[in-house]
Order: C-alpha cells, then structure tokens, then sequence
C-alpha cells in the first residue's frame, strides 16, 4: 500500500481514538477506571478505548502492530518484521488523570528499525502533527483540528513545520513535566553556562518532540525511562523537520523493533 494511504489511515485512526478519549475525559460521572499495569504505571478506560480504535483500522492493513495496550510477542517473532506500526493509544496517561490535557495519540510506521512516518493526535488542543520520509524529500506539518475532522481538512489546513524560530537569543529546553531527573537538571545547568539565557518549557507526553519538531523549543534532553512507543512517532515526525533524536551515549539515531524495547537516553534537537 502506497505510504500516503496509510498515513491518510493512521490519522483517521488517531481522530477517531482521539474522540474516544475526549468522550470519557470530558464526562463527569467517569472515575477512568483506573488499574495499575504489572510496572505501576497506570492505566485507564481511555488507554483502552483508544487501543480498540485504533486497532480497527490497522490490523486490517497487514502490517503487524507493536502497541502499549496490545499483546507485546517475543523478539523471535518481531526480528523478522521488516515493517510495523509501533503504536501508543494515549502517550501521557498521568497527564490524562491529572486532567492537564497533556497526552496524545501516537502512531508510527516503523521500517528497517527506522520509523518513517508519524502521527500525534493533542486531542484537547484539537492539534494534530505529522510526518514522513519518502524518495522525494521530507515532510511534517502541523494542523489546527477537531477530532470530528476529515483527513482532507486535514490536509488542506496543514503548514510545514519547522516554524519561524524567534529571533533571540533564548536557548529554549523543553523537559517533562512528570519525569524530572538529576541528569536533565544537569543537562539545563550546562546549558545555561554556554548561552546567555535559557528558558525551560515543562510538557508531558509525546508534545515535548512536537515542540522541537515545530521550532518552539531547541532541546528536548530525555535523561529517564521511556518505551518505543513513547518515542517512535514523534520521532518521525521530528526526523521529517529536519531535527535529529539521538542516542546521548552513542550519538547514533534511535533505533526500534529492538529486542528490549526500552530507549536509551537520548536528546531531541
């Protein structure tokens, strides 16, 4: 299937889980159902709902589907996927309780260990990033979207990122706002003594990427545990506008599909 096909089809799946998650954020008699997975992160009816969603539209693309929320096969298996979507139903589910409306929808196609194409659904900011590689250049845009939306209003309202970056001489780091480390804090503070100023923007989930990708922020320093399917989107994406994700220890890109499916460190610029 042509790449634009399925990035038309992993951004209807991202709208749609999308309004799923609203549909339970926004209704005041919820509790979200909240669990605790086998890790003590938690996990909520959204988490659920959104998986379900989005798993309508891909599993029918036959492309196999490594998500958060979904059946995680043993590395035997996956190494001989050449291609797959890694998938996260709702990135930033803390943010979620909180009610912050920091959390996204991520959708990545992975291919060769390299993801190349993403899509990020804001759903509370009704904002919308993608991006992809292909033969003929790099892409990534942002729109402006209600989750109701159409991929071609989509589409038709979309404007290239990365943005105009402000003319000054602000160094801009953008850092979690519930996973704060020493390492990041030391990242800041050296930072700090080789520009004149710097200014930090705290965020949760997947945005922090769509920050740099679109020029608001210039570093996203990661210095504390994340999954593929934290990342492999808003990689792509970020790739796709020109900025690099790499790995802080060996200055290479993330890879994906990995037989551990923790990242390594890495820095966002």
């Amino acid at each position: 299937m042509e790449l634009n096909k399925l990035l038309e089809t992993a951004i209807r799946a991202s709208l749609e889980a999308g309004q799923d998650i609203l549909n339970i954020y926004n209704d005041p008699s919820q509790d979200f159902g909240i669990e605790k997975k086998s890790d003590n992160s938690p996990l909520t009816l959204a988490d659920k709902a959104s998986h379900r969603c989005i798993m309508r539209y891909l599993e029918s693309l036959g492309i196999p589907v490594l998500s958060e929320e979904g059946k995680h096969l043993p590395f035997e298996i996956r190494q001989q996927w050449n291609e797959l979507w890694v998938v996260d139903p709702l990135d930033g589910t803390k943010e979620f309780i909180k009610k912050n409306g920091e959390f996204t929808v991520n959708i990545a196609l992975v291919q060769e260990n390299d993801p190349i194409m993403g899509v990020i659904f804001v759903p509370v900011k009704e904002t919308l990033y993608y991006g992809y590689r292909d033969e003929e250049g790099s892409y990534a845009f942002k729109a402006i979207v209600s989750p109701q939306a159409s991929v071609e209003e989509v589409l038709q309202k979309s404007t290239p990122i990365p943005l105009q970056h402000p003319e000054d001489e602000i160094f801009r780091v953008v850092a979690s706002r519930s996973h704060m480390s020493p390492e990041t804090l030391a990242y800041i503070e050296e930072m700090k003594r080789t520009h004149p100023q710097v200014e930090l923007i705290s965020s949760g989930s997947s945005i922090k990427i769509c920050l740099v990708a679109e020029g608001v922020a210039d570093a996203y320093p990661r210095y504390a545990p994340t999954m593929e399917w934290d990342t492999a989107a808003g990689d792509a994406i970020a790739r796709a506008a020109g900025k690099t994700v790499m790995n802080v220890e060996t200055g290479s890109p993330l890879q994906y599909n990995k037989p551990d499916l923790l990242n390594p460190w890495f820095l966002v610029e």
